[in-house]
């Protein structure tokens, strides 16, 4: 796969349907806005942050590389995480949950390489570089929190989601693009809003994968760490975010203490938080999860963990008590007394053993389905994978023998034995049969006329999981999001502007300019007075050569700027603030 970027061995050992994801990050297509858009929330988070945030933060931005003039590139961010054992790849804005709590599993961090425009610059609904390259990677730099980080992913991948779910990531895809984008109509984004609005408040039960990403979101992304009364910010949300960040000090945001209770309290991602979640170290968090994975079926198993998979009408695994593994999609589970009896797959199926396919078991050969009775045989406390060879003889579970197996439930296998597969313990995994029937009451679910027979052995379904057991098994190169995101708009006007940017960046950097400092704020302020951050970069840079009378000048201007939109008054003040504070 291409990339823009050097690789190295995290990135190299990812699975391809994880490099599906990977997009090239074009470095040249950031613009002289784009920049500036970076160093001003850059400037004014780090002189803001450094009083609010944790202490992992400012030394993370040391440790991973982060810039506060320029925008990062992913060729050097990697050079550099790659001494605390990271990578870092680039994406196309949101990508399915179950992805991106993937790669965390492999110490990949998922960066969208796209940047919010100016106008958007206090907060976007959609994942841009200046939320997942200044809010995330900073953090990560603490060894405590990016192992908190690694696990989570290594669990939340394993989550089981609703078919309700993706519909929910679907839509705010779209509303965070949407959003974002230059001149979208108004009633496109209010019919995108509404759509969010009724999946948010229509999910049913909560799915595994919804409660965790609420874990996610109330930790990684706006998580709180201290006390109650003296929070600092670690969550990358709110790091990212020069209008949240300030906001949720406030006492306007409800500040409760961080339990496994916050996995059922929802989020809207188009709004400021009305309540945020204190930890009182990172080692809470990884507490906090251990006690959510506990209850997943990931480690329950069980009839409920059958039923999640079959509700999620998605690629899914249970594992059971010898090892064996089933992959597919599940369509149907028989059940007794509260357990399952019967399990039952459609479509392509691969049976695995310790995460590696089973020779001969692939989808090819379980392209139609797979079912199997589940339990122990009717009237022996023994079950068949704590048989002896001299067990198994005495019950005519052997080679050649015609046998009819009867299991608690009611299910008869009735055939003759092939042969069978053992995992190195010596436990039987698998039967095979030929001349088979197998029925559960007067109801068939296998007869001779489809084939050999491939009996699971195993007393009980002691995990179930999202995804296959082995990711090689299935072909998974197979996403197609609705939505892309939408490019900046190129007019002579933009372009104009654009070129004033560079300009005033060129003589920041001591560059080769096509016009004088003056010259370019009597062109921004002539030609596009709504314009306000190249003013202030023109301001920083005449304050700093003392240029009084100049000084003076481009002040006036910002604050008429002020008046005519005073919905960024307030940005202005921040950016005299940087440069001086009796400025503002």
């Amino acid at each position: 796969m291409e990339t823009h970027f050097e690789s190295n061995p995290l990135i190299d050992r990812l699975p391809a349907h994880l490099k599906q994801f990977i997009k090239p990050q074009n470095y040249e297509d950031y613009t002289p806005i784009n920049q500036a858009v970076w160093r001003y929330v850059m400037r004014k988070n780090v002189d803001y942050l450094s009083k609010v945030a944790h202490d992992s933060y400012l030394e993370g931005l040391q440790k991973t590389g982060i810039d506060i003039d320029s925008i990062p590139s992913m060729y050097g961010m990697n050079r550099i995480l790659k001494e605390i054992g990271w990578a870092a790849v680039a994406v196309d804005g949101f990508i399915p949950p179950n992805a991106f709590m993937e790669f965390q599993a492999y110490n990949v961090l998922v960066i969208a390489c796209d940047i919010r425009q100016l106008e958007h610059i206090e907060y976007t609904p959609a994942p841009d570089i200046i939320h997942e390259g200044a809010g995330h990677a900073p953090i990560i730099a603490n060894p405590e929190y990016a192992e908190y980080l690694r696990r989570f992913g290594e669990i939340g991948c394993k989550a089981i989601s609703s078919a309700r779910d993706y519909e929910l990531y679907e839509a705010i895809r779209l509303l965070s693009i949407l959003k974002e984008a230059e001149d979208t109509p108004q009633e496109e984004i209010e019919k995108a809003e509404a759509q969010v609005d009724f999946l948010q408040n229509n999910m049913g039960e909560l799915s595994e994968m919804s409660r965790i990403r609420n874990l996610h979101w109330w930790t990684v992304e706006y998580g709180l760490i201290g006390t109650i009364d003296n929070p600092k910010i670690y969550g990358a949300g709110l790091l990212s975010s020069i209008g949240e960040s300030a906001w949720c000090m406030t006492d306007h945001v409800k500040k409760l203490p961080y339990d496994i209770k916050a996995a059922d309290v929802s989020f809207d991602i188009t709004k400021p938080q009305p309540q945020l979640f204190v930890t009182p170290d990172f080692a809470h968090l990884s507490m906090v999860l251990e006690e959510f994975a506990n209850k997943m079926a990931l480690r329950t198993g069980g009839l409920s963990g059958i039923r999640k998979l079959i509700a999620s009408k998605a690629l899914g695994t249970i594992e059971l008590s010898t090892g064996l593994q089933v992959s597919g999609v599940f369509s149907n589970v028989i059940e007794q007394e509260g357990k399952p009896i019967y399990v039952q797959t459609i479509g392509k199926t691969a049976l695995s053993y310790r995460e590696k396919e089973l020779v001969g078991h692939g989808t090819a050969y379980h392209a139609e389905g797979f079912g199997s009775p589940i339990g122990k045989l009717k009237g022996i406390n023994l079950a068949i994978e704590d048989m002896s060879p001299r067990d198994l003889s005495a019950y005519a579970i052997y080679e050649g023998e015609q046998v009819t197996l009867e299991f608690e439930g009611d299910i008869k296998v009735s055939g003759e034995i092939i042969t069978g597969t053992r995992n190195i313990q010596g436990k039987i995994l698998l039967i095979k049969f030929k001349n088979c029937i197998v029925t559960h009451g007067d109801t068939i679910l296998f007869q001779p006329e489809w084939g050999i027979y491939d009996m699971a052995v195993g007393k009980e379904v002691i995990s179930a999981f999202s995804g296959p057991a082995d990711v090689t098994s299935f072909d998974m190169i197979n996403h197609v999001p609705s939505s892309q995101t939408i490019k900046q708009k190129k007019s002579p006007e933009r372009e104009e502007l654009e070129r004033l940017y560079k300009n005033v960046r060129n003589i920041r950097e001591n560059r080769a300019a096509e016009i004088t400092l003056k010259e370019a704020f009597a062109a921004v302020s002539s030609a596009h007075p709504n314009d306000w951050l190249l003013s202030l970069e023109i301001l920083e840079l005449a304050h700093k050569t003392q240029q009084h009378d100049f000084i003076e000048k481009v002040q006036n201007h910002l604050e008429k700027v002020k008046i005519n939109r005073p919905e960024i008054a307030h940005l202005i003040t921040n950016g005299l603030e940087l440069i001086s504070p009796v400025m503002a």
